[in-house]
Order: C-alpha cells, then structure tokens, then sequence
C-alpha cells in the first residue's frame, strides 16, 4: 500500500473516532444535563402523582424480615392535602384511620408517614410478639425510599434495612374484605376440631416430598423440614393472610416454580398452590405425628427420674406447639374454680420416689397428685397412663373442675411424647405431650 493511501485511511479513522466520541458526550451532557436537586424534585413530583393516581389507593402485603416474621397486609388511600387514610391487617382493628404522610427529599426520595398509624405497629421496639424480638418490635419501618415504578406498581426499599417493598393498586374490595384476612388467620392456626399434625406436600410433576410444618401465630411463621432420610431440604415461610388464602415469603420453590399463593378449601382444611406440569404445594393436616420417636420411653418404669413442665405464668403457656384445645381446657379449669383461684401448672413426674404422677398446681388452693401407671405402645411409639390414685387416696374420684382437662392425659390411646427442636427464652430442652386421639397438646420443659 502506498504511503499516500495510508494516510488517508488513518485519516478518516481518526475522523470517525471523533465523531463517535462527540455523540457519546452529546448522549452523557443529555442524561446529566439535570442538577442532582432538579432530578430529585422531579421523582417527588412523580411519586406524588403516582400516589394519588389510583382512585381506592394502594395496598401492600408488608413482609419485615421473612426469616423470622410473616407478613402484614396493609392498604393506603393518599389525598393531595398530605393526609392518608390507612387499614390493616395487624390486629383485630381493620378500621381505616387518618394520618399524614409527607414525600421527603434527602439523598433520595421517600414517602414517610409522619404521624401515628398502623404502619407504626411494625416499627414500635416496645411492641414485640416473642421474647427474641424484645426492643427490635416487628422489625418493620414507616419511612420507604422510592425506587421507581414497574407495571403499573411503586417500588420502594425500606430505609431500615433495605427490603423491596412494592404498593399495586387496591380495589374497592380490598378494603371491604380485609377483615376476611383475620378469618383467614384462624383457619391457618386450625380449629380445636381439625387434627394437631399438618404436613407440606410437594409435586414436581413426578416426584412427591413430605415435610412436617409448624405454625406460629404470634409471629405469623412456619417452618417445614423434611421428613425423609437422605433429603435434607426445609422450608422458613413467612405466613400473610388473605381473603381466600394465604401469601407465603419465601416462595416454595418446586420443579423450578416458585409458588407463593395458597387458596384455603375449608372442606379439609387445606391450603393449595398450584403452578404448570402437575407442580404444586400442599399444606394439610394429617391425624398422627409424621416422624415417631421414642421419647415416650422416658416415663416407662425403670428409668431415671423425669420431670416435665408446663407454667401458666411463664413462656410454656406461649409456645407456638401448645393446641387451641389446651388453652379451651385451662379456661374450663379456671372457670369451675371459686373466685380468686386458678390453676398455676401442669407437671409431669416419671419414676419419682413416690411414683408417677401428674402434679396440677394452683393459685389459691392446694396442690393435686393424679398418680398412674405407664404402659408402652411400642407399635404406635406411645405411652398410655392409667389412673392409680388422687393424692395417693385410691378411693376418691376426679375432682370435677379437673375431669375434662385430665381425660387427655388418660387417653386410651395414649400419649406421643417429643423433643421439640425450639427452645422457650430458657436453654432447658422443650417436650410435646400429645393425645393420640384427639387434637390436645401441651408444651412442657424437660426440668430433669
């Protein structure tokens, strides 16, 4: 090539690179051709406009940390005078209530809800649903930083710790339904007539799993571990409540789905999420433990003494395992006793010196012994207690304001003993007693 010719070529390449370069500073002075304060004031004015641009408002379903809490529905209706008028689902109290809100610049955009409403339920340290969560509340915030808007939503991160957040437009049966949502509530906690074990069933489309599941109310929780050996999946959901269902965060993740709605049949008590190709999950009950143990054996004869717990006034009487059926039956108690009287504890003494025995306790009156005897089911894994004597005296019956709670631990069916994997603010190992024939259980310490 001759040299002439090169320096043409070199030329226009050199002419080509700065055109280039003028374009990409033209498009860079285009995109930054705004001062920081202009782009902020001109997202407040967008999520101002956005916030009253649905005519029944907004609604979210407020998940404040799905490792340990469920979620918390709660719906918003904003009015250009910088008042809001919000419902929630937190409590009992679904009322819509006025407060006010205003749209802040800072280093971003955010809404916050400046005087008290629902949302501050969530942030309120002082307001805390278990003894792990004391001075931390429900984790939540009521200050959300404006991220944008995507399909017709708002997406917000929360200023405490960074949650998405996203508000979708709410109907005019949002609102007229959300107390539906605490109906909803006490279907998932169960009813004292439906069974006391639930299990989570997964299908892939060819491959069924089994995983024990346990709910807290308090905390809106669930936790779900596999019960087969070898497959060590589990499953940490927080649990919100709908009209029809539930919402479960973490989604449950199955044949690379991620299922997340579950739609109650109150038949069964089932809740159902269904995807593609045959994938679905199933939350439903089932009338024995699914993993037996042996725990049971502690109260055979010829083993070393056990003492088992259970304490009206301390954190037994607010574990999560504890049946609806157990707290009906301390009522009863309470309610056949005289005035100023009330049962303190129910403890469970095996192999003590003086027998075995259930040893009832009270506010204002004397102790009670029901000694028995302890039988093995070996094939149910269960323990059977029979009837020996009341405070050692063969001769006197049940005393009545105890016969109804009593009848549960002399099932004839027996008893399923378990070592629970949780613990209750104490580091003292945690025991279930179940019924084998009925959905009473009750939460004990393991003292010795």
């Amino acid at each position: 090539m001759k040299m002439k010719q090169l320096y043409k070529y070199l030329f226009a390449a050199v002419l080509i690179l700065q055109l280039i370069a003028c374009n990409d500073n033209t498009d860079a002075e285009q995109l930054f051709n705004e001062t920081p304060t202009t782009r902020l004031n001109n997202q407040k004015t967008e999520l101002s406009e956005a916030l009253l641009s649905s005519p029944q408002g907004w609604k979210a379903v407020y998940f404040t940390d799905n490792t340990v809490l469920g979620g918390y529905t709660h719906l918003f209706r904003f009015a250009a005078d910088g008042t809001v008028v919000m419902a929630s689902d937190f409590d009992s109290d679904t009322d819509p209530h006025k407060s006010e809100y205003a749209i802040q610049v800072g280093s971003t955009v955010s809404l916050t809800f400046t005087t008290k409403n629902r949302i501050h339920l969530l942030s309120d340290s002082n307001n805390y649903p278990i003894p792990a969560l004391r001075a931390k509340g429900y984790l939540g915030d009521f200050q959300f930083l404006y991220y944008g808007q995507e399909n017709g939503e708002i997406i917000f991160r929360t200023n405490r710790n960074n949650q998405e957040l996203r508000f979708v437009k709410a109907t005019a049966e949002d609102w007229a339904d959300l107390p539906k949502n605490l109906v909803m509530e006490q279907n998932v906690i169960g009813g004292e007539e439906r069974p006391l074990f639930r299990l989570l069933e997964t299908n892939d489309g060819t491959t069924t799993h089994k995983f024990d599941f346990s709910f807290a109310a308090a905390t809106r929780f669930a936790t779900s571990n596999s019960i087969e050996s070898g497959y060590s999946v589990s499953y940490d959901l927080g649990i919100g409540y709908t009209p029809t269902g539930i919402i479960v965060s973490p989604a449950v993740e199955v044949g690379g789905q991620k299922l997340s709605n579950f739609t109650y049949n109150d038949a069964d008590g089932s809740f159902t999420a269904t995807g593609t190709g045959g994938v679905s999950a199933v939350i439903k009950y089932t009338t024995k433990p699914l993993v037996l143990t042996d725990d049971y054996k502690y109260l055979l004869a010829g083993q070393p003494l056990s003492w088992f717990g259970f304490f009206v006034d301390d954190y037994t009487i607010d574990s999560p395992a504890n049946s609806p059926l157990l707290y009906a039956e301390l009522e009863k108690v309470n309610a056949m006793l005289p005035a100023g009287q009330s049962i303190a504890s129910i403890q469970i003494y095996a192999n003590h010196s003086i027998g075995t025995f259930i040893y009832y306790t009270f506010v204002g009156r004397n102790p009670l012994q029901h000694h028995v005897t302890a039988e093995e089911d070996a094939d149910g894994k269960k323990v059977i207690l029979k009837h020996k004597s009341w405070n050692g005296n063969t001769t006197v019956a049940t005393p009545a304001f105890l016969a109804s709670i009593d009848k549960y631990f002399m099932d004839p069916e027996g008893l399923y003993v378990k070592a629970e994997s949780f613990r209750l603010y104490y580091s003292d190992p945690v025991y279930t007693f179940t019924s084998a024939s009925s959905p009473f259980r009750m939460t004990t310490w393991k003292l010795q």
